[in-house]
């Protein structure tokens, strides 16, 4: 049986962590591909030779040859600058840009039938240049944010509740930044209505703190998160390749869905072998709607800029 074969662009921190957690999940053959001579081949070669001990069949090869990324079925751009402490994730927007634009072209020539994840920031930008070079159909072509902003929140309420990760199910929506919309009124704790559980106060403080996750982390290290963006992307692209159907909040495409009218923005989205196959509409209501539309003006300002440097 033919298996999957899952391309990862950048073999930095978020782009080996996905390909140890791919492999380890046993979800395909993985190629990592990086222009810097010796990186993914050597990061390629150190999950392999972690495979006996930890007994998963997987290939895995480095390289800097796009020939060998021929015919991938899910491809995940995660190269790119990371944000440094100061930085937000709008400041890194030129230069990425540039680095999806080329990466884009080769997608196209190579895995021209393959959904395409993006964890790279600022997120919905990338997503929509991605998505413009490439030509792929909107289905196709997808963001990581929503499924990390999720775990982000949920770690925070389960910490804060003394309860189990696994029991806690939210939704966010909006752009990946500050103005995220994280929606207390569509989260639950094993079905537990949250507002049944904590004062307002705490939950707009915990949303605070999932809003600013990102910089609290690059605060503390020096440099951006990994572990999780990389769990969040591979927790996608499992989901495509297994066609389960799960509803996971990312950057999807919506035209009429929430009255976007044509932009890629984090919204809830059921994943299958198609790529996103529907988008949820929730029926939000006049606070819900306005935090949207902040988020969404945002995610067209930068949609405008990425169209002046394409």
């Amino acid at each position: 049986m033919k298996r999957n074969k899952i391309t990862i662009v950048g073999a930095g921190n978020v782009g080996a962590t996905a390909a140890d957690i791919a492999a380890t999940g046993e979800l395909g053959d993985i190629v990592l591909i990086d222009i810097v001579e010796g990186l993914s081949e050597g990061k390629a070669l150190d999950i392999a030779e972690a495979a006996p001990v930890r007994l998963y069949d997987a290939g895995i090869i480095g390289t800097r040859n796009w020939d060998e990324t021929a015919d991938s079925d899910i491809v995940i751009i995660t190269s790119g600058l990371a944000r440094q402490p100061g930085m937000s994730r709008d400041d890194l927007l030129a230069k990425n840009v540039q680095i999806v634009k080329d990466v884009s072209r080769k997608i196209a020539e190579y895995s021209p039938e393959s959904i395409v994840i993006v964890v790279c920031n600022p997120l919905d930008a990338m997503v929509h240049a991605a998505a413009k070079i490439t030509g792929f159909t909107r289905n196709k072509i997808m963001g990581m944010a929503g499924a990390l902003d999720s775990a982000r929140f949920s770690c925070f309420l389960a910490s804060e509740l003394g309860v189990s990760v696994k029991d806690i199910k939210c939704v966010l929506m909006g752009g990946h930044g500050d103005d995220m919309v994280p929606l207390p009124r569509f989260t639950s704790v094993s079905g537990i209505p949250l507002n049944e559980l904590l004062a307002e106060s705490k939950i707009a403080e915990l949303i605070e703190r999932t809003r600013k996750g990102g910089i609290e982390i690059v605060n503390l290290l020096g440099y951006s998160a990994y572990y999780a963006p990389a769990a969040g992307a591979i927790k996608m692209a499992e989901a495509i390749l297994k066609d389960q159907k799960a509803v996971i909040s990312c950057c999807a495409y919506c035209e009429s869905e929430y009255g976007v009218g044509g932009y890629f923005i984090g919204v809830p989205a059921v994943l299958g072998k198609s790529g996103v196959e529907k988008i949820i509409e929730l029926k939000l209501n006049k606070t819900e709607r306005q935090q949207l539309e902040k988020s969404l003006a945002h995610v067209k300002q930068l949609a405008a800029k990425v169209d002046e440097l394409l």
